[in-house]
């Protein structure tokens, strides 16, 4: 005659995370990221105004800057006519080029200070960017206008009398130039914000924190 023998112990089942039970806190963190984004359209939009306004008044610098740097262009007038003292001069190219330099340097600078304030970004932080670089660029011109020489060139021969050297008024020949602050501005924000910005989770990554296509850890 056999001893009876021994059951078997029940097979011990490992824990395992059902489809019921909450995910880790962190999880749910990541999906609450998903709902709120960024503080707001009306908040972003009320930023961008003020961000546009900071940038154009800024263009008041650049006028300046552009009417102390950029080169005269020499007149003479005779009696009948006012005619360039140098007509293969480059002083008019120079005057553009000033112009344009400048302006994609306080593009460059208002675009790091601006990602500065506010790494996330947003389209209507970048609108507000883009208009106030053209106000800006829009006002330093007509500031540097005014306090250059008079735009009346035939009183101002009338006055040195004729054979006299006199400058030209400062004059922004190429107005495409009035786009190289924002061009500067959007190329700089946009690289900032591609290399620093804020990187948004991984919609494929597991709430538990496994990759994705891993069963969870036991």
């Amino acid at each position: 005659m056999t001893a009876p023998l021994t059951p078997p112990p029940p097979p011990h089942h490992q824990p395992s995370h059902d489809a019921w039970q909450v995910p880790p806190a962190h999880g749910a963190a990541g999906v609450s990221g998903y709902e709120q984004d960024g503080p707001g359209m009306k908040t972003e939009v009320r930023e961008a105004a003020v961000i546009a306004v900071a940038v154009a008044v800024s263009g008041v610098l650049l006028g300046l800057l552009w009417w102390w740097l950029a080169p005269s262009v020499p007149l003479i007038a005779d009696d009948s006519a006012v005619y360039l003292k140098d007509s293969e001069g480059e002083q008019a190219i120079g005057v553009d080029g000033t112009f344009t330099l400048l302006a994609l340097g306080f593009g460059a600078v208002s675009a790091l200070v601006v990602f500065l304030l506010r790494r996330r970004g947003g389209v209507p932080l970048v609108v507000g960017l883009a208009v106030g670089g053209v106000l800006g660029s829009l006002l330093a011109w007509r500031i540097g206008v005014w306090l250059g020489p008079t735009t009346d060139v035939v009183a101002h021969a009338k006055e040195v009398g004729k054979g006299v050297t006199f400058s030209a008024p400062l004059k922004l020949g190429a107005k495409g130039a009035l786009m190289a602050w924002t061009l500067g501005a959007l190329v700089v924000h946009i690289g900032l914000t591609a290399l620093f910005g804020p990187r948004d989770p991984d919609p494929f990554l597991s709430p538990y924190g496994d990759a994705p296509g891993v069963p969870p850890a036991v």
